[in-house]
């Protein structure tokens, strides 16, 4: 009889699809910071990564971390057909950022019943196939 402790699952996850203006994102989130993209002239946060800002045209793009806390503004639970990587349809939502922007991601930890709008959410990272790893969203804390 093996003592060896059971391996964990493996991911069933999609990894990401990383694109050249997005790639530095993605790199971030492979090692669990949450980065955002703002305009080096008018200071304007966008999502998702782009080479041009969209309010100003600038070229001029900082990456800076994001503080990773925000709301749930919408959300929505797929059910037909099942999402390919989940073993249960996930909670699709559109999270307000405290920097001004949104983003479409998954809230996690909650059942979709509980779900609610301006609920407090933070992220933290949930590994994919191929070793990668997604920002998701959980319920923040009170406290």
């Amino acid at each position: 009889m093996s003592t060896e402790p059971a391996a964990p699952p493996k991911p069933t996850r999609i990894a990401p699809i990383v694109t050249p203006d997005a790639k530095s994102f993605w790199e971030a989130a492979d090692r669990e910071q949450f980065v955002g993209q703002k305009c080096g002239d008018c200071g304007i946060f966008t999502f998702p990564p782009r080479p041009m800002c969209p309010h100003c045209h600038s070229l001029k793009r900082l990456e800076v971390p994001l503080s990773g806390r925000g709301t749930v503004h919408a959300w929505t639970v797929p059910r037909h057909p099942h999402p390919f990587g989940f073993k249960e349809a996930p909670v699709v939502a559109v999270i307000q950022l405290e920097e001004g922007t949104r983003m479409v991601s998954n809230v996690v930890g909650v059942a979709p019943e509980d779900m609610r709008m301006d609920m407090p959410v933070e992220v933290m990272f949930e590994d994919t196939m191929n070793k990668h790893k997604v920002p998701v969203f959980r319920p923040r804390s009170a406290a």
